[in-house]
């Protein structure tokens, strides 16, 4: 029974004295030799995914950018839109005050007034999107 743990010791003062061997330094050499290139291709690699990447990431921006100077390019179509809108009614509650060719003048000119609000609402719109 106390062969066992002693040939168990042994064992593994052998095993330890055989782990803190040198090597040659032509072996060393190759060793180091491989692990540099295997460092410079895995940092080639990393760096060609990450630029990969930031080109995705930056599309993406690109596009949302896009959408957000449409979105606001529209917005603003609206908002001219409804101020020509609200001044085209506004006049024609001033024609009322008038009768006649003055009434129907005043009208035409407030329609005319209007829709060059529009036409012009419009092709800032175009102009602004992208």
């Amino acid at each position: 029974m106390r062969t066992l743990p002693i040939f168990a010791i042994a064992l593994t003062v052998i095993l330890a004295a055989g782990c803190n061997k040198a090597k040659s330094p032509e072996s060393v050499a190759k060793d180091v030799s491989a692990a540099q290139q295997k460092a410079s291709t895995d940092v080639a690699n990393t760096q060609a995914d990450a630029s990969k990447d930031v080109a995705e990431q930056a599309d993406k921006v690109g596009d949302k950018m896009t959408d957000l100077g449409n979105t606001a390019a529209k917005g603003a179509y609206d908002v001219a839109l409804a101020k020509a809108d609200g001044e085209r009614k506004i006049a024609l509650a001033k024609c009322d005050a008038l009768s006649g060719d003055d009434q129907k003048n005043c009208k035409n000119q407030a329609d005319a007034e209007y829709e060059a609000a529009k036409a012009d609402a419009k092709a800032s719109e175009v102009s602004d999107k992208q």
